[in-house]
């Protein structure tokens, strides 16, 4: 992993001299967990070791591991070290589902089902977003979450297909935890941040039947691009919600 280059330092030609130190630090760390010299769950160095590693003050990584910690890749566990983020965490659970009760707090227990799973060629607009070449083959899944007994989120997921071959309906059926964490632990592809548009619609008759509610029936519609490391895209979402029992939530800062 390269050292950054201090400022008035003309031998350390391989970081920007615009970008302040701490940024750099953040960088190399950022790429050390994208090419898995940290493995989600894991925990990094102390910031003391990385700070002679990159040859800068411990004050200066300390600002670095922060800016991470706030952007979800990096964990603080008082009295423990800093550690990967991972989505096998319940606390990630909601951080992407962003489901609340009326009454504020959190569903209870979620059963997921998987409808279908299959490759296909990926629609114009699908292979647009995730930055694929046209009819590019991606993997298909339709899912049906339901809260407290009750169905809430139907939910249509494209996935490059060069990301995530071996991806079947059994292989997601065997799996027990988030999407996100077997996307994780399986394939190698974290999700990092995503971007989300949302939408008033009604459900047709076969959403109105899956989701056990009438046809035409008001329906909150989730678009989502998530992005992995470089801020590659990696999954389309459309999800369709049922919001008599819940509310999306979103908190900006």
């Amino acid at each position: 992993m390269n050292v950054p280059r201090r400022e008035g330092d003309p031998s350390r030609a391989d970081a920007p001299t615009f970008s302040p130190l701490y940024r750099q630090i953040k960088g190399l760390i950022t790429r050390g967990l994208q090419a898995g010299e940290w493995k989600p769950g894991e925990a990094i160095p102390s910031e003391t070791d990385l700070a002679a590693r990159f040859g800068v003050s411990q004050g200066t990584v300390r600002k670095a591991i922060d800016e991470l910690a706030t952007e979800n890749l990096l964990v603080r566990r008082q009295g423990r070290g800093t550690f990967v983020a991972t989505h096998h965490e319940a606390r990630a659970q909601f951080r992407f589902l962003r489901l609340r009760r009326d009454d504020g707090g959190e569903p209870g227990p979620m059963d997921s089902r998987i409808l279908e799973c299959r490759r296909v060629r990926a629609p114009g607009e699908v292979a647009r977003l995730l930055q694929l070449r046209a009819a590019e083959t991606v993997v298909f899944i339709r899912r049906l979450l339901a809260f407290e007994g009750s169905p809430t989120v139907l939910d249509d997921i494209w996935l490059p297909g060069a990301l995530f071959r071996g991806l079947s309906a059994e292989r997601l059926g065997a799996s027990v935890g988030p999407l996100y964490g077997l996307f994780e632990s399986e394939f190698g592809v974290r999700m990092i941040r995503a971007t989300e548009a949302l939408h008033a619609v009604s459900a047709d008759a076969e959403v109105a039947t899956l989701l056990s509610v009438a046809p035409a029936f008001p329906l909150l519609q989730v678009e989502r691009v998530s992005y992995t490391y470089e801020d590659r895209p990696v999954e389309v979402r459309r999800g369709l919600y049922v919001t008599t029992q819940f509310h999306y939530y979103n908190e900006l800062s």
